[in-house]
């Protein structure tokens, strides 16, 4: 029987369920949840029934598998092209493929693609614990493949089957970083797109009630600020990104105009600072308060949000600078009625409450801000991320039935109420607070931080920030979104395992600066430490070809000196010859080792049958494989040492 249509091995065709299984847990965090909890239950499946008799899973089975499988990823993603919906198809074909495999040219043909599917991961998430898992997913398909190899001795321990595997890895690090230095880098990924197309997308220009519930138990890192000097203190730790003037009864989104300069600022100083900003696949740049310029490729609009030329899908760098103390738009250049807009028949009990105020405070704004603060701090009213469902008239059902919300609810009724007692007011969403990390000496901020407030606009004050929800919990801003919701997930909000995770992050912010961070314009800067002030591509493809070069002639050099060195199978049969020489049985000039050992076996019929096991383990591992296994070599080793020539006694 060829080697290529032989039955697969028992132990090869676990460690390839095992590969299987490690590329379905990599890819499982951005495939559909119906795929993952379906493929699954069939790789174990598959996986018991081969360990109890071995055969092809019939045809009828497998084709309306395989269209159930193109099916259901037409409906879901809509096409089968693309990042996502190609990540899809590819993880689910391999875990069919194992449904026909029992040869080792397809077993061979499906560890081949399991290794280029596991490399695909990287494209949805470039993390240093996500590039950790793919090395060592690549360990099951390398023994895998390893263990298809003809003759090879089967180790005891299923563990073992992974080392070789670890070994290679190790010894293509050198080349790896070389490469990742050298290799010219592209401005943007070959595929022309974002490199994730299910990314994060954070916040976003419109918001709803209770729309920001999945930021808020969301603990990943959304930005890392870095202050030039002492980082604002925590009550000044707002970042805007969006600012919402209309309301439909439901949503708040952003006025639609043509380009405007920015609103007029006064402002005494502004603080300088940078912000590594994690990809979000939108145009907003989240800034300090109120940023006083727009950086390179990014424009300021009229309400001072930053937009970036073109969408953030990989982690993106900027530095600018802004006001913390100011006044925004001294005199409105709107209409006022813009900033009052209101839809009709909805939320009837918050008007009248806003035509009050009015009535009461005349032309006093800012009393009339304090009766809606002094509303929240003693109305009864409780900050939770799980508030009760509104209905139609959702500010009414808020302000005078339920008092359960968070920062969404409390800076939208707000904003409705400012609006009904006349003062111009709007909706802002961004950050507020982060984790000032003393070690690394920036500001992380989460997609847990994410935060809406309000702005009124007072004549001569301009736009003034006011945030109703410190008036319910001011905890939220004084000590950060952990401690805004008391008693939910204490354990996750323990004083030991938010510093472990904070100071975790540094090892993640030097990994996205260092690796992911590597740009085409950091490495041509590359030399710069040995006077070389830029290098060109050439230059780099030449050093590329030296380090290969070097690679090669380390490999020759170790692979001679192994060669050179005491071959452990040729040192296990001079150990024999002398043994067999005590006793009278010498090897001839010219003698082979088979006719050797069959010749000592013939003259010493006692221990005819140890020296022919002798003989057959030596011409296994002499010529039967390229690379003598490790156990095979024990096992030659402990034969030698235990044979002892005996005499015959005539």
């Amino acid at each position: 029987m060829k080697a290529a249509s032989a039955p697969v091995a028992t132990r090869s065709f676990d460690l390839m369920a095992l590969a299987l299984a490690a590329v379905l847990a990599l890819h499982a965090p951005h495939l559909p949840w119906w795929l993952t909890a379906s493929l699954a239950p069939l790789l174990a499946l598959r996986w018991w029934l081969r360990r109890r008799h071995q055969g092809r899973v019939p045809a009828w089975l497998k084709l309306p598998l395989l269209a159930a499988l193109l099916l259901a990823i037409v409906i879901w993603y809509g096409n089968i092209f693309g990042q996502a919906p190609g990540a899809a198809l590819a993880v689910g074909l391999l875990v069919l493929k194992l449904l026909e495999t029992e040869s080792a040219r397809d077993a061979r043909v499906g560890m081949s693609f399991a290794c280029f599917t596991l490399m695909a991961a990287l494209l949805f998430d470039q993390s240093m614990v996500t590039t950790a898992a793919v090395a060592l997913g690549l360990l099951p398909p390398l023994a895998a493949l390893r263990s298809l190899e003809p003759g090879r001795r089967v180790p005891a321990r299923f563990w073992r089957e992974l080392l070789p595997g670890a070994g290679l890895l190790v010894a293509a690090l050198p080349l790896a970083l070389a490469a990742f230095l050298l290799v010219p880098r592209l401005d943007s990924p070959l595929w022309g797109g974002a490199s994730n197309t299910d990314q994060r997308t954070g916040l976003s220009d419109r918001m709803t009630p209770a729309d920001y519930t999945h930021l808020l138990v969301d603990d990943s890192p959304a930005m890392r600020v870095s202050f030039d000097g002492a980082p604002p203190a925590r009550g000044l730790r707002y970042f805007r990104a969006y600012v919402m003037g209309y309301y439909d009864g439901y949503s708040w989104t952003r006025y639609r105009r043509s380009p405007r300069p920015p609103a007029p600022l006064e402002a005494a100083a502004g603080i300088r600072y940078h912000i590594s900003l994690e990809p979000t696949s939108q145009h907003m740049l989240p800034t300090l308060d109120v940023p006083l310029a727009a950086p390179a490729d990014a424009t300021l609009l009229h309400d001072r949000v930053l937009l970036a030329a073109k969408p953030v899908n990989r982690l993106t760098d900027y530095t600018l600078a802004s006001a913390t103390h100011y006044t925004l738009e001294p005199q409105l250049a709107d209409s006022p009625a813009r900033w009052l807009q209101l839809p009709a028949g909805f939320n009837p009990r918050a008007l009248a409450l806003g035509q009050q105020w009015h009535e009461r405070y005349g032309n006093h704004p800012m009393a009339i801000v304090r009766a809606a603060l002094d509303l929240f701090h003693d109305g009864g009213f409780r900050y939770t991320l799980s508030p009760a469902p509104l209905g139609r008239n959702a500010m009414d059902d808020f302000l005078f039935d339920t008092h359960d919300g968070f920062c969404e609810h409390y800076s939208s009724a707000f904003t409705v109420l400012m609006r009904a007692a006349g003062i111009p007011a709007r909706v802002v969403t961004g950050y507020q607070g982060g984790y000032w990390n003393a070690m690394g000496r920036y500001l992380l901020v989460r997609n847990s931080d994410a935060h809406a407030w309000s702005e009124v606009w007072i004549a001569g004050r301009g736009w003034v920030r006011v945030d109703p929800t410190a008036a319910v919990r001011p905890q939220r801003i004084n000590e950060g979104a952990a401690a805004a919701v008391p008693g939910q997930l204490p354990w996750y909000q323990a004083g030991w395992l938010q510093s472990v995770r904070n100071h975790w992050d540094i090892v993640n912010r030097w990994w996205n600066q260092s690796v992911n961070g590597f740009n085409a314009l950091r490495q041509r800067g590359l030399l710069q430490p040995f006077g070389i002030r830029k290098i060109d591509t050439a230059t780099l493809t030449t050093l590329l070809a030296a380090a290969c070069v070097l690679s090669m002639l380390a490999g020759l050099a170790w692979v001679w000196r192994r060669r050179a060195g005491d071959d452990p199978v040729r040192a296990a049969l001079r150990v024999i010859e002398r043994k067999l020489a005590h006793v009278g049985v010498v090897r001839a000039k010219g003698e082979g080792p088979r006719d050797f050992l069959q010749r000592a076996a013939d003259a010493l019929p006692t221990q005819h049958e140890t020296l022919v096991k002798l003989m057959h383990l030596y011409l296994e591992l002499r010529y039967a494989n390229t690379e003598p296994a490790a156990e095979s070599l024990r096992a030659l080793r402990r034969a030698t040492r235990e044979f002892r020539g005996r005499r015959m006694i005539k």
